[in-house]
């Protein structure tokens, strides 16, 4: 009998992952993972919560442990927190000093879950590891899960083909109504519970206040790129990403407001209330820190530089095995430094890499 070590998060997704391999006769083991020291934990609104009775992360194993009972299963639990802290939070905390839009999410997966994680379920044994990802596996291709809704090769796409040699993704061909369902009918206390939002394994907070504990706000001005007009202050830079329309506090224009860019040298958030948004469109990007998971590079396929956006035709142009040039000619809006740009070849996830730096008629712009 196969022996397959699955994450346990406590969330409806991993509880029917492996209700799932269980029924289909793995030998499954859970294992829930410790990432973050929440022993002085901020609730949504940043206030110390230490005095609680249990904190949310404490509640997520406890829900963990009671499913993994519920379906007869053992479940382990393995302390990732240093871990965490060097390779997934400082990498967060460097990437928004540099003005930069970073997803920590994409870093857990390399790291932490299909690196750290891994590790500690060959200690276990395992024949297999497993999550509960909205993605799939087919002949060594990663594919997007069949919910196209939930999808998550996006935060996949820094695994490399050794990372996903022995990895299960049991809900990948079910949607998440589906997943939902088959929790309410196996009685699993998960079947309602809400998915988590927020920074990945640090939760709901108010994140303002909580990244006054790693970094210093230093307030500056707003200024209209269109008439150089100071139209406020800011709290901060790195609180402000490309696109931005809420939260900026000030109004006496035309048209809404919206971060189009910062000078970090001089402290400023640039904003513009031109109607048409030319300021967020470009027609090109280099993206570097490229993990390339199809068999050959290509020329042309199609791209996504957010999550939750649709896929754009693209044209690549490789400066190296690291580096490419992404072309877009038919403009794309908002398109961020730090955020990741993830390649496809329909439902294939080709991989991805880290956006550097973002063009428009072959020059940089300046105001990003």
């Amino acid at each position: 009998m196969k022996k397959v070590v699955i994450g346990m998060s406590g969330g409806v997704d991993s509880s029917v992952a492996a209700l799932l391999l269980k029924k289909e006769g793995y030998d499954v083991i859970g294992l829930f993972m410790r990432n973050w020291d929440a022993s002085i934990n901020n609730d949504i609104e940043g206030n110390p919560t230490l005095n609680e009775s249990i904190c949310p992360q404490e509640q997520d194993y406890n829900d963990a442990l009671s499913i993994c009972n519920s379906i007869g299963i053992p479940l382990h639990r393995v302390d990732f927190v240093k871990e965490y802290w060097d390779y997934v939070f400082t990498y967060f905390l460097d990437e928004l000093k540099k003005g930069r839009t970073p997803n920590p999410d994409i870093m857990c997966n390399k790291y932490i879950k299909f690196d750290m994680f891994l590790k500690e379920a060959k200690k276990l044994g395992a024949d297999y590891i497993a999550t509960g990802h909205y993605a799939r596996l087919e002949n060594g291709k990663l594919l997007r899960g069949i919910d196209t809704n939930k999808d998550q090769t996006y935060f996949l796409s820094q695994l490399n083909r050794e990372q996903l040699k022995d990895v299960l993704f049991p809900i990948g061909n079910l949607e998440k109504p589906q997943v939902r369902k088959i929790a309410e009918e196996y009685n699993l206390i998960t079947a309602d519970k809400k998915d988590s939002t927020g920074i990945c394994f640090i939760g709901e907070r108010n994140f303002t206040k909580f990244l006054t504990n790693y970094l210093p706000n230093l307030p500056g001005k707003i200024v209209n790129i269109n008439t150089n007009d100071i139209m406020g202050e800011h709290i901060g830079l790195m609180y402000y990403t490309i696109g931005q329309r809420r939260g900026l506090h000030i109004g006496g224009t035309r048209y809404r407001l919206y971060v189009v860019g910062k000078n970090l040298k001089d402290n400023i958030l640039y904003v513009s209330d031109d109607e048409k948004e030319i300021y967020l469109y470009s027609d090109s990007c280099i993206v570097d820190t490229i993990n390339w998971l199809g068999n050959s590079p290509l020329i042309k396929c199609t791209a996504k530089f957010r999550y939750r956006q649709e896929d754009n035709p693209v044209e690549l142009e490789w400066l190296n095995e690291t580096e490419i040039i992404v072309k877009y000619p038919q403009m794309v809006k908002s398109v961020t430094p730090g955020q990741a740009c993830v390649f496809y070849s329909g439902d294939e996830c080709l991989g991805g890499g880290i956006i550097k730096e973002v063009r428009k008629n072959q020059e940089k712009l300046w105001y990003l």
